[in-house]
């Protein structure tokens, strides 16, 4: 069935490219406009791409546009997390006690590349570049651009509008500023920012430490994370208050200052980085924030989506993941309800946001266990328990952590839900000595230990009901 509706779509980046193919591959005439150069021309990225970890939900969607298998050669399989503390011991959590089961580092500028390549051999698709949007106007579903280099502006008109234009998105800014409708919104920043910095190959073109975890140096009020690069580098990002703490952005403005916090805070990744000083002084300090807001459609005719609609900051690795799982849940309400845009857009709010705001809130919730929690010893030993009860009862028993990560057929919404009672319950036990894992423990003992901790989870999730809590 070949479709007359022309779609505008504004931002081609990770989700607007993915948008853009799956709706081309359903018959739909696309346009694409992008305010950034070309990234497989250019390096637009500035500095400011935290590395992306692709987990089961984001290859979901590839895997609906049959481009997974290209995505996977691209990417690098972490299997938990390698903790390091400051006199340099490491020790690893790993990211699921079953067989099979890991994230993915993958370069954000590489993936997006992938995506614009398919979406643009696709005879559908047409892909814009060096024009910014300058506004939209949402009743007659037109938008105003600003092409970068010849300057001018020029307007496009559709039948209908998709802003896939990120955090800062024109579509949802034309929502608050023209008042046709009561529009919510939210933008909670954290006290800390982020900076990224570089672990450089070896003189073999190797990584120096280990491309099998995520490298986390957990040290309470800040915290340095490396993700392996196929180049043999690592990506690595510092997470550190502005002005607040004894260390901060603002007073490590020295090159003094630069080595002498490393070398207390982080002495083995100080010896892995050499520019680290040059680094910290010349690379931007990025802001880490969440984004709520409702509605997300207008009528018929505009629909945000990605992060857009719902920018979360990144200690779940599951941005990417989120705003490529949109593009799975807008595709099955068109197979429901297709032809009529104003269902589509309605009934796809209705079961998408509840999910966006789940994995908003499972995000900061994170990144305060790894800040604080990952090297504590009664976390420690939760984990244990958990990866033991994984591995014994596969199909009988997921970690909250394996819920949001690995089992896309359960929402973000429920993993939490479920999840925050069952660590509760976790805690709870070990805390009071009424959970111990023993060396010699048999599947026996192991399913005594998971019926408990079963019971007591779903008396804490008919507390929480009772009380209101979910």
């Amino acid at each position: 069935m070949i479709k007359k509706d022309r779609v505008l779509i504004i931002g081609a980046g990770l989700c607007g490219s993915l948008l853009a193919l799956r709706l081309a591959q359903r018959g739909y005439k696309v346009t694409v406009f992008e305010s950034r150069s070309d990234l497989r021309k250019e390096d637009v990225s500035s500095g400011r791409s935290i590395n992306l970890a692709l987990s089961n939900r984001g290859i979901k969607a590839l895997r609906l546009t049959g481009i997974d298998e290209k995505v996977k050669n691209i990417c690098i399989p972490m299997y938990g997390r390698l903790m390091h503390d400051k006199e340099g011991r490491t020790f690893i959590s790993n990211y699921s006690g079953r067989e099979g089961e890991y994230i993915n580092s993958i370069s954000r500028g590489d993936l997006n590349g992938i995506l614009l390549n398919e979406a643009e051999a696709h005879e559908n698709v047409v892909v814009y570049f060096n024009s910014k949007c300058l506004s939209v106007d949402i009743d007659n579903t037109k938008a105003l651009f600003k092409n970068y280099k010849t300057k001018e502006e020029f307007e496009i008109e559709a039948d209908v509008i998709f802003g896939a234009d990120g955090a800062g998105s024109v579509l949802r800014k034309n929502y608050y500023l023209d008042k046709k409708f009561l529009f919510s919104f939210s933008q909670d920043y954290l006290a800390h920012g982020y900076k990224e910095l570089e672990i450089p190959a070896n003189t073999e073109g190797k990584h120096q430490i280990s491309k099998d975890y995520l490298h986390i140096w957990p040290r309470g009020g800040y915290m340095l994370i490396a993700l392996p690069n196929l180049d043999g580098s690592f990506t690595v990002t510092l997470f550190l208050s502005y002005e607040k703490d004894e260390y901060n952005f603002k007073n490590l403005s020295s090159e003094d200052s630069i080595k002498k916090f490393f070398k207390e805070q982080f002495p083995d990744a100080l010896e892995l980085i050499p520019d680290v000083a040059s680094e910290f002084a010349n690379n931007p300090t990025g802001p880490l924030g969440t984004i709520k807001c409702s509605p997300w459609c207008y009528k018929g005719k505009t629909l945000i989506i990605g992060d857009a609609a719902h920018a979360i900051v990144p200690f779940y690795g599951q941005g990417m993941n989120a705003s490529f799982e949109d593009v799975c849940v807008l595709d099955s309400v068109l197979n429901e309800y297709e032809g009529d845009w104003e269902v589509v857009f309605k009934v796809y709010q209705e079961r998408r946001k509840i999910d966006t705001d789940a994995i908003g809130n499972l995000a900061i919730e994170n990144y305060y266990e790894m800040r604080d929690h990952v090297a504590n010893p009664l976390f420690k030993e939760k984990r244990a328990l958990e990866m033991e009860l994984e591995k014994n009862f596969p199909k009988e028993y997921y970690s909250k952590y394996s819920m949001v990560t690995f089992n896309e057929g359960i929402g973000y919404n429920e993993a939490r839900t479920k999840g925050n009672a069952q660590d509760k319950a976790l805690l709870n036990l070990i805390a009071n000595n009424q959970l111990r894992i023993k060396d010699n423990s048999c599947k026996e003992e192991l399913l005594l230990l998971l019926k408990r901790v079963q019971v007591e989870t779903q008396e804490i999730l008919k507390e929480d009901e009772v009380a209101g809590l979910s």
